[in-house]
């Protein structure tokens, strides 16, 4: 049969007991269905369900066939020997195995059905089983998992129910562990969630029972393989060429820069395409829960925090990786998402010659993400006059821009904003640049444009100095079509 991957001993009673068991399983799967069979005759069927009912029954008995052939193969598979393997080595060793377990058990399926077995075959041993075809499928940014038989995709900012399903939560669960064993983490009773990332970068979420009620619960943000830069995002739309001059001189000057946004409005695609204006010849440092920052630049050294082991022990934070990265002699540090006590060491970096340096927050408008950075700081145990946070935050931070996803499922930029110091008790604000809604479409797009609001930049004599003479007309509001 297949020789170059087979297991040396795989005793075949062991074989013959899991055969067994499994057509035992099909009788008492098939004799409640063949019971209530009289009272099916009397009920008035719809015509139009008879081929749906059809092709229901159609996957569940595929699903059947697959769940046979890929016990087969991790009865027969010498899976250490897989690690190998090539890629054709391993899918013909799979044909191989599946004719044979096909033929034994007089299966017949046409090719197409064959070849899509022996696909989700491989994705099963190499893979992460139903998963995989959505992770390629370059349209689908989110992939939520609500228990096994019900897997949501977001395409272009609208949710929608896919017909692909995972067997069991048995089977949901063992593609939850091999994600997370692979990057040395774990997920059980004691531990029912983790956060980690796929090989191509991917964040992955997962909490599992007793804490997921219906069934585990997963969530991928996929990793965007095409980095989008500047121009591709005002190409969709997401700002104007005058922002992107803006933000380029902003940058290029070493302001420090909050990107603030809810999740899903694109705050690290924002951040990513920033970063693509700092100079080549500076040494940047970037922190992040997941590493998922795509940094074109030469000298980039990337930090992730590590939650702690079993024992509880050997944990480390953000806010360790923050500090140890002021020790290394950075031009610029970036930080993933600042949502706890590394706040204060984030802002103490910006304000002592760590000039430039940027992260992402949760807030829903500037003015809210100001009262963010004030609230992780009293979260983080110092006691500290407000008015002496607000003066840390004031010479720290010089811009924020505010990423939104509006209800139609686009992303806009939708506000600059320069903090200009301190009037009194209050953090002085100016907002530059916003986008300004007009209506609705029928078909329930937003109508709107991006205009200046006339307020000439606080910054505008920096960009000067350093090279960036910005022309007074970017400033000038632009009015409604």
């Amino acid at each position: 049969m297949f020789s170059k991957y087979k297991k040396s001993s795989a005793p075949a009673d062991k074989a013959d007991e899991a055969t067994e068991a499994s057509n035992v399983t099909k009788i008492q799967e098939a004799a409640p269905a063949a019971a209530p069979s009289k009272v099916a005759r009397k009920q008035a069927q719809p015509a139009a369900a008879a081929p749906v009912d059809k092709e229901t029954k159609r996957k569940q008995r595929m699903s059947e066939i697959k769940l046979e052939l890929h016990r087969s193969l991790l009865d027969n598979l010498n899976l250490a020997a897989l690690e190998h393997a090539t890629e054709q080595d391993l899918r013909q060793e799979i044909n191989t195995i599946a004719v044979e377990v096909l033929a034994e058990k007089s299966i017949v399926l046409n090719r197409e059905d064959r070849l899509n077995l022996n696909s989700e075959l491989y994705d099963e041993v190499t893979g992460l089983g139903p998963l995989e075809t959505l992770l390629k499928d370059e349209s689908v940014n989110d992939i939520l998992v609500n228990g096994p038989q019900q897997i949501f995709v977001e395409r272009s900012g609208k949710l929608e129910l896919t017909d692909i399903t995972f067997k069991d939560e048995k089977h949901l669960l063992r593609i939850i562990d091999k994600i997370v064993s692979a990057v040395g983490r774990r997920v059980d009773e004691s531990n029912p969630y983790v956060d980690a990332r796929l090989k191509d970068g991917s964040r992955f979420n997962a909490m599992v029972p007793p804490v997921a009620v219906d069934g585990s619960l997963v969530s991928i943000r996929k990793f965007k393989k095409d980095k989008l830069g500047i121009d591709d995002l005002v190409n969709f739309g997401a700002f104007t060429e005058e922002m992107a001059a803006y933000l380029q001189a902003a940058v290029a000057t070493r302001l420090n820069i909050i990107v603030s946004g809810g999740t899903g409005s694109g705050k690290t695609t924002t951040l990513n395409a920033l970063s693509s204006f700092i100079d080549n010849a500076e040494r940047i440092l970037t922190i992040e829960d997941t590493a998922e920052l795509q940094l074109q630049q030469t000298h980039v050294g990337r930090m992730e925090s590590r939650p702690p082991n079993v024992e509880g022990k050997g944990e480390v934070s953000p806010r360790d990786c923050l500090k140890n990265a002021l020790r290394m002699r950075p031009d610029r540090i970036i930080v993933g998402e600042t949502r706890g006590e590394e706040v204060i060491d984030m802002l103490q970096a910006m304000n002592t010659g760590h000039d430039g340096s940027m992260t992402t927050i949760h807030a829903n408008s500037a003015r809210d993400g100001v009262s963010r950075l004030e609230n992780m700081i009293a979260m983080a145990g110092i006691e500290m006059p407000l008015k002496a946070v607000r003066s840390q935050i004031s010479s720290a931070v010089n811009l924020i821009v505010q990423a939104s996803r509006l209800q139609d499922g686009s992303r806009r930029m939708t506000s600059i904003t320069e903090i200009t110091g301190m009037e009194g008790d209050v953090i002085s604000m100016q907002e530059i640049f916003r986008y300004q809604r007009v209506g609705l479409t029928p078909d329930n797009k937003i109508i709107g444009h991006f205009t200046a609001t006339g307020v000439r930049s606080h910054y505008a004599e920096r960009f000067r100095m350093w090279g960036y003479d910005l022309p007074a007309s970017i400033y000038e509001p632009i009015a409604a079509e």
